[in-house]
Order: structure tokens, then C-alpha cells, then sequence
């Protein structure tokens, strides 16, 4: 896909990721809700790589590896958010962590979280 087209594709995937997190939110499942909102904000930064560099995304989920790589001025308090972030791309995806990760989400953790995404989300958006 010619980075224009992708970019496109990342940018509105994500904001249909983002409709379907705040779904999943509003239905009580809170670990996947979470688990979404990785992908939302991959999607993000992998659109700032490529915008801000020139150069293809690289093939990584870290979500602090990928804010320092587009160049950015991010916080140290965001660069900590997103490091908790990329750790819900992990614990809802192998089951030997699903049952501690579905532990902690409970609703107030989830919309916690949800509401510093979507700050990130409102932030990486503005800046692209």
C-alpha cells in the first residue's frame, strides 16, 4: 500500500477502533476495551512514523518505542502512559495473563484508562 493510502487506512481503522473500544467499554467487557485501545493508538503513531520521517513503521507494538521514533515532544508522563498501554496488547492476548489482566480492569480502572487514550488519541491527532 503507497504510504498515502495506508496512512488513510490507519486513520480511520482507528477511529472505528475507537468506536468499537467505547461499545465494548459501555458493555461491561473492560479487558478487551483495553485491549483495543492499544491497537487505537499503534494506529496512531505508526501514522506519525510515517508522516513525520518519511519512512515505513516499523514492525513493532511498543507504544513508547514508536512515540520516540516519530519525532514527537512527548512527555515522560505520556511516554509512562503509553508503557501501560502496550502491557494490555500483551496480558489480554496470552492466556496465562488474561485472568490477572481481566482482574484488574475493573470498570473504574477501564475508564481511567480509556480517558488517558483518548487524550493521547486527541494529542497524536493534533499533531499529525
Amino acid at each position: 500500500m503507497q504510504s498515502e493510502k495506508l496512512i488513510k487506512y490507519w486513520c480511520e481503522t482507528s477511529d472505528e477502533d475507537a468506536n468499537t473500544m467505547h461499545h465494548l467499554y459501555e458493555k461491561g467487557d473492560y479487558s478487551w476495551a483495553l485491549f483495543l485501545s492499544h491497537i487505537v493508538l499503534e494506529k496512531l503513531l505508526k501514522v506519525a512514523v510515517v508522516r513525520n520521517t518519511g519512512e515505513q513503521s516499523p514492525l513493532i507494538h511498543d507504544l513508547s518505542r514508536l512515540a520516540i521514533k516519530t519525532g514527537l515532544d512527548f512527555s515522560s508522563e505520556q511516554l509512562d502512559q503509553l508503557d501501560i498501554i502496550t502491557t494490555f496488547n500483551i496480558r489480554a492476548r496470552y492466556d496465562d495473563y488474561k485472568r490477572e489482566f481481566k482482574a484488574k480492569c475493573t470498570k473504574e480502572y477501564a475508564e481511567k484508562m480509556i480517558i488517558i487514550v483518548e487524550e493521547l488519541r486527541t494529542w497524536i491527532k493534533n499533531t499529525l
